[in-house]
């Protein structure tokens, strides 16, 4: 046992004075004379070990008395185990779970409206000298200062739910920091939260033994909880007035099965299509949603779901670009090739332009979908560069050799792009030997295998070199796993590659049934994919095609009236925009380079928020290592008690003033009610 106040242990001598008044009878006697004092002799006698019980009981109860009386005022306690400085000055940090999870609801509201009653309670269980830190998901620079306790209680009161979430290593790494300003109080950290087993960390937290940490976990409710978890096309490419079709996938949080759940999808504010889904318990479903209808530009998209009582995940935001038409380079040798020609000008979703290798505009490659290299016989150092780079970029390039020139040129340009390379030109009648089916340049071309399928005749062709390093996939085959047409990856970019030329000395490619769905094809996906959402919180860097700013122009990011700078970083192939801790609530995204929109991007929430399950207690003490937290899992009362139990031991004065209040009403019935002796004279 220890006391908060010992200096009120001097006022134990007071217990003397009771001890004296006991050994010396201060009051006066008065001499009565009798005639005859036989018979009250034999009454003293008879009463006298009475009195003297009577008196020893009262000077102990005003001893006793006194004594816990000064106990009670030097303030006894008993600590704790590892409490060697219970009643030291404190700083404590207090975080608040604010992510969504805590809109969840219990007795006694929501998650969120508990939490904050919860830390109002270990406020009242401090003194008014100990200084306090509140902490969220939000991590916002205000929260790395201390506060009184009123400001504490204001601060409380502000919280609101937040797309934010950390996890455990996070939450106490920047409790820690605020800690470094009060290097002579005890810290305590005290977590409060429903403990998704998303806050869980990857690395165990380094012991402290400086720290005190305390968890409380606020328990919800068990309620169902569907998601939007998440969407996409059944094709990148997106045409004026095309049928389109999205993919979305739901996902059921709970351990019962989801009946009919409602899908709704809007185009540009607009409903465009219906669907519903059923979902069995702790799985995922997708449905497909078919629309149409779109005109060109950038679309903003959204699907919604009801579902309650939890709706926090009920909407995801998505957007694309709907291209009016497809730009396509055709860089010719000596003149433009009149099947090519043929062919994308009958659709006018294509616009072809035809340059010769000497008319090229650079600085319009990007512009391009697709570069088609039509029979080059040679390339020059500074198209050789740009069209490498072009590749790397993402861009896609079709190379029709010039048979009749020195491949010396085309080997140089494929020199170091890890393709195979040209050997010699082979004048020789062959019939390609094998088509791969599961290329995306025949995906949906044919309903089933054909066992033989009429393919292309060559009569000439160039023979390339089978090196084992490439990153070749076969479209076309000769015999002898020849080379007619393959694709290469470069970069983010690919390069199909030809063995033959356009043109009937070549071969019948150009009239061959299958010359329209590869170079359809080859166009279509070569248009660069869209990123259709980004995740809050945790896409940091966007990726997008190469931004040239002016001196004086800025990028900016809008939503309504909310209006953000970006950080805009350049590398060789693509601009990259970091955007983290500027937005912090989903939806759409307008960005304008000055007043030119030059795309929409879509947030949405990650997504752990939506699985409701929790981490046990032996899953979070796995994260601490061997600096085991105290678990706090409070009832529906006050926890208040429990904290200053935990926080300062056993307080022992009330119990004190308690017995001492008993010890002097003792006394008092002693001296009042104690049994008076009754004198009965004896007559022999």
């Amino acid at each position: 046992m220890r006391f908060l106040s010992p200096g009120f242990l001097f006022a134990l001598v007071t217990i003397v004075i009771p001890v004296l008044i006991h050994l010396f009878n201060f009051r006066k006697f008065k001499k009565v004379y009798f005639s005859n004092v036989r018979f009250l002799k034999n009454v003293d006698m008879q009463t006298f070990s009475k009195r003297q019980l009577k008196d020893r009981l009262i000077l102990a109860s005003r001893i006793l008395g006194l004594s816990f009386l000064v106990l009670a005022f030097a303030r006894p306690y008993i600590p704790t185990a590892s409490q060697d400085n219970a009643f030291q000055n404190q700083v404590l940090s207090v975080y608040i779970d604010n992510s969504f999870s805590m809109e969840a609801q219990n007795k006694e509201g929501t998650l969120l409206d508990e939490a904050k009653r919860r830390a109002k309670e270990i406020a009242s269980a401090h003194s008014l000298n100990d200084k306090f830190q509140i902490l969220t998901n939000d991590f916002e620079g205000k929260d790395q200062r201390l506060l009184s306790l009123e400001e504490f209680q204001n601060a409380i009161e502000e919280i609101q739910i937040s797309p934010a979430s950390k996890n455990i290593n996070q939450i106490i790494s920047r409790q820690k920091e605020v800690f470094s300003k009060e290097p002579n109080s005890r810290k305590s950290i005290y977590l409060i939260s429903d403990f998704q087993k998303n806050i869980l960390g990857e690395n165990a937290i380094p012991a402290d033994s400086s720290l005190a940490i305390r968890l409380i976990r606020i328990k919800s409710n068990p309620q169902p909880n569907i998601s939007i978890d998440s969407i996409w096309f059944n094709s990148n490419i997106h045409k004026p007035g095309d049928l389109e079709k999205v993919m979305v996938r739901l996902k059921n949080n709970s351990e019962e099965e989801a009946l009919n759940i409602p899908i709704k999808l809007f185009i540009n504010k607009e409903q465009k299509a219906l669907g519903s889904l059923s979902i069995k318990a702790r799985s995922s479903a997708i449905d497909t949603l078919s629309f149409s209808g779109l005109k060109a530009g950038w679309q903003q998209a959204r699907v919604e779901i009801t579902d309650f009582p939890l709706i926090f995940d009920d909407q995801f935001y998505f957007s694309f670009k709907v291209e009016q038409s497809m730009p396509i380079l055709i860089i010719n040798g000596a003149s433009e090739n009149a099947y090519l020609n043929a062919l994308f000008q009958s659709d006018s979703f294509f616009r072809v332009t035809n340059n010769l290798s000497g008319n090229v505009n650079y600085s319009e490659l990007d512009t391009y979908s697709l570069v088609i290299l039509n029979e080059l016989p040679e390339l020059s150092a500074g198209l050789s560069q740009q069209l490498q780079d072009y590749c790397k970029r993402g861009g896609t390039l079709m190379i029709f050799p010039d048979l009749k020139a020195d491949q010396a040129g085309l080997r140089n340009f494929l020199q170091g792009l890890n393709t195979d390379l040209p050997e010699q030109v082979i004048s020789k009648e062959e019939r390609v030997a094998s088509i791969n089916l599961q290329h995306p340049l025949f995906e949906g071309v044919f309903d089933k295998n054909i066992p033989k399928m009429d393919l292309p005749s060559v009569k000439k062709y160039l023979k390339f070199s089978s090196l084992s390093k490439t990153n070749r996939k076969n479209i076309l085959e000769l015999p002898g796993n020849q080379l007619f047409l393959s694709e290469y990856a470069v970069g983010t970019g690919k390069i199909y590659l030809s063995a033959v030329a356009l043109n009937d000395e070549s071969s019948n490619l150009p009239k061959h049934a299958i010359f329209v769905p590869i170079m359809y094809q080859s166009a279509l996906i070569s248009i660069r994919k869209q990123q259709l959402f980004y995740d809050l919180n945790a896409e940091t860097l966007i990726n997008l095609p190469k931004i040239i700013l002016n001196p004086n122009q800025t990028l900016k990011l809008k939503k309504e009236s909310y209006e953000t700078i970006p950080d805009l970083r350049q590398n060789d192939h693509l601009s990259q925009i970091f955007v983290e801790d500027q937005i912090r609530e989903s939806g759409h995204y307008q960005l304008f380079k000055g007043d030119r929109l030059l795309a929409i991007l879509s947030f949405n929430d990650a997504g752990a928020e939506s699985d409701l399950s929790y981490a046990s207690n032996n899953e979070i003490n796995a994260n601490f290592g061997t600096n085991k937290p105290e678990m706090i899992e409070p009832e529906q009362a006050s926890i208040e008690n429990m904290i200053k139990t935990v926080n300062q031991g056993t307080s022992l004065w009330k119990v004190c003033l308690i017995l001492a209040l008993l010890f002097f009403a003792a006394e008092i019935l002693l001296i009042r009610f104690y049994n008076k002796i009754q004198i009965k004279p004896q007559i022999n």
